[in-house]
């Protein structure tokens, strides 16, 4: 299905499970048969935790992953709105938007493919990764995090890929330093079709560099804020050679060769 052509709604989700998957770290599962449904990988829902003053605007989360009427998001506590939400019980409902933005592509004639998750970046790419197994294409991955508790979505990828890499800041699993150590390794020995990238920016922007010295196409997912969600407010651009786009409508899923890293460099017109 084009995602483009998909038009987003309001739907009223409700919560089945919310548990604690790492310190600071939760995993909600969401009735939510419409956005289930529709979602493609890298896409995201713009939730309304509260109806509370204090926190009104609404929060975006990638789509984790899907199961018939179900929708899974990641998230890491990290202030009010996320505080909240990790207090949300089974049976709890709340407002979703969605889906939303432009996510993956994966082009005709793709046979291999690298995924490169750092930290929470790995949320959007545990769909894709099972999309791609489904379609028969190679996936290896190289999942980063700061220790081995937080390699939170380590199971989905290796069930479904031929090879993951790990590694941790504090050594505690795979090798120890960051996750642009497995990806130079892999990119040496192997030879990819396509990368795909979501984490830290300082980290997806080698990524894409080390993608372009191996002459691969490469994608990556840009966590920008977003107040509303549809391309309205402007608070979420993103500076690319085409000029400035805004990650919740042109995103958060970017050509790497696109994206003016640099933001002395930033183009002038929108």
């Amino acid at each position: 299905m084009n995602a483009a052509a998909i038009k987003p709604a309001v739907e009223t989700v409700r919560v089945v499970s919310n548990d604690r998957v790492a310190e600071g770290v939760g995993l909600m599962v969401l009735h939510a048969p419409r956005t289930a449904g529709l979602v493609q990988p890298g896409q995201f829902v713009h939730v309304r935790v509260t109806t509370d003053s204090a926190a009104i605007l609404r929060r975006p989360f990638s789509v984790h992953r899907t199961s018939e009427d179900r929708i899974e998001i990641l998230y890491q506590i990290l202030g009010t709105g996320t505080l909240q939400l990790a207090e949300k019980r089974p049976g709890d409902s709340m407002d979703a938007v969605g889906p939303l933005g432009h996510g993956w592509e994966i082009e005709p004639g793709t046979t291999h493919a690298l995924l490169v998750a750092g930290g929470l970046g790995a949320a959007p790419l545990a769909m894709l990764a099972e999309r791609l197994a489904e379609r028969g294409i190679a996936v290896a991955v190289a999942h980063g995090a700061p220790t081995a508790s937080r390699l939170v979505a380590r199971r989905v990828f290796e069930q479904v890929a031929r090879r993951v890499e790990l590694a941790t800041d504090d050594g505690s699993a795979g090798e120890k330093g960051f996750v642009t150590g497995p990806v130079a390794r892999l990119l040496a020995e192997e030879r990819f079709d396509v990368v795909y990238a979501c984490g830290p920016e300082p980290m997806q922007r080698v990524v894409a560099s080390m993608a372009h010295d191996a002459e691969i196409r490469c994608q990556v997912s840009l966590e920008r804020l977003m107040a509303c969600g549809v391309g309205a407010c402007l608070s979420c651009v993103v500076s690319t050679r085409g000029g400035l786009k805004r990650a919740c409508v042109d995103g958060p899923v970017f050509d790497g060769e696109e994206v003016i890293w640099d933001a002395s460099q930033t183009p002038p017109k929108h």
